[in-house]
């Protein structure tokens, strides 16, 4: 019994290990800041749960059926890289070239009501912001390759290593909870200019890593 619980928490720790790097949700955190800015605390708290709720999912389906979708629709991991860095390079350009955005918050701050606030970011909670900055086409690459790995062994070793698996997917989200809830408080610690720059930077980085996306994926298929 103890051997199982050794291997168990090897894998998870494994997991996190693969996991960690691609979601990063330090990086995300900041990353997405900007789309909180007119929330209230419950506010934002309601969306970061269902952001958590959404990456759960997307990460759930993609290690029990990603393989089946993608083939149903001739879709390559490679092409939702491409894919993805585009639509994250524009979501980054726009956030660099919206020089009017903190006034604008605050108008809407003054002249609507405190729930305008969710209504106008709820369109985006599962894209762009879940998918694909929280939760992309980096982490579905990863867990395909371990969900791949799992069916290689036996039958009990293959829900020992889902198990595990799925163990890591929560700690993973529980960090994208307590990172996006608590970044603002981060921010704000900096000051108003520390955050404008803080969103610009983040902005910048949006846009890096997009175009970082994308060129893999362009690596891939064209086999530089």
């Amino acid at each position: 019994m103890p051997a199982f619980y050794h291997s168990f928490l090897n894998l998870v720790f494994i997991g996190i290990i693969a996991l960690f790097p691609v979601v990063n949700p330090i990086g995300s955190a900041f990353i997405t800041s900007p789309y909180f800015s007119g929330l209230s605390r419950a506010e934002k708290r309601r969306a970061v749960g269902k952001i958590t709720l959404y990456a759960f999912l997307i990460c759930s389906v993609s290690l029990f059926a990603g393989h089946w979708i993608l083939a149903l629709f001739g879709i390559s991991i490679p092409v939702i890289q491409l894919a993805g860095g585009i639509m994250i390079c524009k979501m980054g350009w726009e956030f660099l070239s919206s020089d009017q955005k903190t006034a604008d918050s605050s108008q809407v701050m003054d002249t609507e009501q405190p729930s305008s606030g969710y209504r106008h970011i709820a369109g985006k909670l599962f894209y762009p912001i879940t998918f694909p900055v929280t939760t992309g086409a980096g982490t579905i690459s990863v867990l395909f390759t371990l969900s791949a790995h799992s069916e290689s062994v036996s039958r009990p070793d293959y829900y020992l290593n889902m198990v595990a698996i799925l163990v890591s997917v929560l700690v993973m989200c529980l960090l994208i909870y307590i990172f996006y809830l608590n970044t603002k408080s981060i921010i704000h610690f900096l000051g108003t200019n520390g955050e404008n720059i803080v969103n610009r930077i983040s902005a910048f980085l949006i846009f890096c890593v997009g175009l970082q996306i994308a060129t893999t994926g362009i690596k891939v298929l064209f086999k530089i």
